[in-house]
């Protein structure tokens, strides 16, 4: 496109996904521009493993993960809200960083690559018509071929647009808050732990510098039923789980206050709403407990990057592409997004948790294959 506000593709939102698309994008001669709200580097909330499913990819975008000297995590640890636990060998593993680190390396190589990258910008709107989306900012407007949206767990547009997951009544897959600190702690960092409590479960692991992420999530009702307290909330019901009383009595915790987010919703959500493409969360998130979500956005965005790359080539028509990714993304992750809601359905009441760690203990084969049904293979 011509005008110096017109691009071939515009993406609100510089998360994983947005940036992993935009870097594919640019080094196929696209021009890009990714709108991000925050000034990088910043911390979000999230649990911060990946699986290694996507180790090849983001070294093949450019990150130096083997000179990082990341903490590889083998083996897994789930507790129940009584304590009983399970410990087991990851089948693939993954590896521990903060959105912090990868999220801003990320923005310097899709710079270095030719990506316009608005820190600071907020987009306000998106409308699609007469093939050309115009993408409103508060910082000015802008027009793109394509526009893609990869704007996290629930955002300003998902709530403009009335998308239908903000309308479902609360249940327990979509009225969900999460919170984050980093802590200095004394775990092994080969293990990550999902340790459960009632309505929620709080997944800890290292991460680059010796640090740890302890991430957890919990219905909105816990909050409301502890004074919208989150430390009444960790004393009087998180920490009724040993695992969780010992690791919230003993570690540093190294924010002021913790990272939060609320209304997160885990219902099932469209890839494709009037010509504007959804990556990353906004496509769809993986429930609790079955982890990956970063490994799942940045596999989407290579999904996207060969749709959109065939369409601009003039090789299929937009509703071609549109329905290409819808498919592509259902059958890359359809199967593991039905997997980890069955999982969520048993992690609810704490004797039902009980009862499926005590009853899965002796199956270790079984576990491992949970393990893989809520993970992918490298890509």
């Amino acid at each position: 496109m011509n005008s110096s506000n017109a691009y071939d593709v515009a993406i609100a939102g510089g998360g994983l996904a947005g940036l992993a698309l935009s870097i594919q994008l640019a080094r196929a001669g696209y021009t890009v521009i990714v709108f991000e709200k925050e000034h990088y580097p910043f911390h979000k909330v999230c649990g911060e493993y990946i699986s290694l499913e996507s180790w090849n990819f983001l070294e093949e975008l450019g990150l130096p993960l083997s000179d990082w000297g990341l903490p590889v995590i083998k083996r897994v640890l789930v507790s129940a809200p009584n304590g009983e636990s399970i410990e087991q060998e990851l089948p693939l593993g993954g590896f521990g960083i903060s959105r912090y680190k990868i999220d801003a390396a990320l923005a310097d190589i899709a710079r270095d690559c030719g990506v316009v990258v608005k820190e600071g910008v907020k987009v306000i709107d998106i409308a699609f018509g007469r093939a050309i989306a115009d993408v409103r900012t508060d910082a000015g407007e802008y027009k793109a071929s394509i526009a893609c949206i990869s704007t996290g767990k629930r955002s300003n547009l998902d709530i403009k647009w009335r998308r239908p997951f903000t309308r479902k009544r609360s249940d327990k897959l979509n009225n969900y808050i999460a919170v984050k600190y980093h802590v200095q702690t004394d775990l092994p960092a080969d293990l990550i732990g999902l340790h459960n409590f009632k309505d929620g479960y709080c997944g800890i692991s290292r991460i680059e510098d010796g640090r740890y992420c302890l991430c957890y999530m919990t219905t909105a009702a816990n909050l409301q039923a502890n004074g919208n307290s989150i430390p009444d909330m960790e004393r009087n019901i998180l920490s009724r789980n040993p695992y969780l009383s010992g690791i919230f009595s003993s570690a540093v915790k190294l924010f002021e206050s913790p990272l939060t987010i609320s209304q997160i919703s885990f219902e099932r959500r469209s890839r494709v709403e009037n010509h504007l493409l959804f990556i990353g969360d906004g496509a769809g998130m993986i429930p609790p407990l079955s982890g990956n979500g970063m490994s799942m956005a940045l596999h989407g965005s290579k999904i996207a990057f060969r749709c959109m790359d065939t369409f601009l080539k003039g090789q299929i028509a937009r509703h071609e592409m549109e329905q290409e990714y819808e498919d592509q993304w259902a059958r890359q992750f359809g199967r593991r997004l039905w997997a980890g809601r069955q999982l969520q359905r048993w992690f609810g009441s704490e004797k039902r948790t009980n009862l499926l760690i005590h009853s899965l203990k002796p199956f270790p084969k079984l576990v491992s294959f949970l393990i893989r049904q809520t993970h992918g293979q490298p890509f």
